[in-house]
């Protein structure tokens, strides 16, 4: 009972894992994260030609005015979780190689 429970939870993390991957191959494939991109730099750019045109007219310029800063926070309760799981892991891992090596260290040094 409890294998077969294993072996279901195992092809759902297999069937996971290949939706992702190919939803990420997908975007890749057909250029959405450089579209993306592209739109990033015309809008540079249309921000530029507007600072150049202030400059000739001679107005103050503040560059407040020609970044467009968009901090978003993505962070949730689920983010901060897997932040702090992840880095009590790194610890215990790093306490675990560490001790291994002295060990061994130890052993050998004998």
């Amino acid at each position: 009972m409890k294998h077969k429970k294993l072996n279901k939870a195992f092809r759902y993390a297999i069937l996971i894992s290949f939706v992702t991957f190919f939803a990420l191959y997908l975007s890749q494939s057909t250029g959405y994260f450089e579209y993306r991109n592209s739109k990033k730099v015309a809008l540079t750019n249309k921000q530029i030609e507007k600072f150049e045109q202030d400059v000739k007219k001679g107005k103050n310029v503040d560059i407040e005015n020609y970044i467009d800063v968009n901090n978003k926070s993505y962070q949730n309760n689920v983010s901060k979780a897997g932040l702090s799981i992840s880095n009590t892991t790194e610890k215990v891992i790093q306490k675990i190689i560490g001790g291994s090596f002295k060990v061994l260290g130890d052993l050998v040094g004998e």
